[in-house]
Parts: C-alpha cells; structure tokens; sequence
C-alpha cells in the first residue's frame, strides 16, 4: 500500500465509529472470525480499545492483521483501522488511488 492510498484510507475512516470494541479478554477466536466476517462486508473498519484491555494497539493490530490478513491503515492512541480489500472484485467498495 502506498503513502497515498494510505491517506485516502484514512480520510475515509476519520468519519467512521468504531464497530468493534476490545476489552480484557483481548483477541479472541471469535473476534477474529467476525471482524474477517465484516471486513468482507465493509473493507474498512475502525476498532476501539478499552482501557481495562492490558495489551498495547500496536500488539492488537498486528495480531487482527495478520490472523485476518488484511492492512493496518493506521493507530492513533486506542484506535485501530483495518483494511482488506474484497475477495470478488465487483463486490469491492473502496477503489484505491492509482499509483
């Protein structure tokens, strides 16, 4: 991903709520299989860390990213945004900037 695809991703997000919430039990089989499931569905997500979660966003992400191989876009605090473009192209909802 470039620093431009990058950016219009973020732009996207900036107005987004997050759908997902992690708390104590941190990253679970379950959660991983429904933010795969709505990942498929939207392409872009916004997830929310509480504070009682021990686990640092940059740990998380990596974990959510790569059990779901999709992209961290970005982490602002305990905020993470996630990407995985659709599998079937013409199911695709967010078109990325040519290089």
């Amino acid at each position: 991903m470039t620093s431009k695809q990058r950016a219009y991703l973020k732009s996207l997000a900036m107005t987004m709520d997050p759908i997902f919430q992690i708390g104590k039990s941190s990253v679970t089989p379950e959660l991983t299989t429904a933010i795969s499931e709505v990942l498929e569905a939207r392409e872009l997500i916004k997830i929310s860390i509480l504070n009682n979660c021990d686990e640092d966003a940059k740990s998380i992400a990596e974990t959510i990213a790569g059990r779901t191989k999709s992209q961290i876009v970005q982490i602002i605090g305990k905020k993470i945004v996630i990407y995985k473009p659709a599998k079937d192209e013409k199911k695709r909802k967010i078109i990325l900037p040519r290089v």
